[in-house]
């Protein structure tokens, strides 16, 4: 039978100014370990630390911008384009437009502080 996800859980997010990450299918909105769903909003200027992490993400941009830094350069994601970084690359994500950026992330398996691999500071 169909499960009814009623709303999202609003999750901690990493990264200036703060972004909302709201995770409808994962680890802390439903317990699935699989894969996470999240709709995030980031604001203009918003930067997180690089990461290493060990899941596949799959990244579609709403609107706005994003930027995601990679060790062989930088891609822009823009409103209509998506982007998929895969376990073991380094990346970094920030949303330099005068809008920020509005996406949705997709992890397989689900994202988990422990296989994000921040760098330090």
């Amino acid at each position: 039978m169909p499960e009814l996800i009623d709303g999202a859980a609003r999750v901690t997010a990493a990264g200036e100014p703060p972004k909302l990450i709201d995770e409808y299918v994962g680890a802390v909105n439903t317990g699935e370990t699989r894969l996470s769903v999240a709709h995030m909003r980031s604001p203009s200027g918003w930067q997180e630390p690089g990461q290493r992490p060990e899941f596949d993400e799959f990244t579609v941009v709403l609107r706005g911008l994003l930027l995601v830094e990679h060790e062989g350069g930088e891609i822009e994601v823009g409103a209509g384009q998506a982007v998929h970084t895969r376990p073991g690359e380094w990346v970094r994500y920030s949303s330099p437009g005068p809008e920020g950026a509005e996406y949705i992330a997709v992890c397989l398996p689900a994202f988990s502080p422990d296989t994000v691999h921040r760098d330090d500071g």
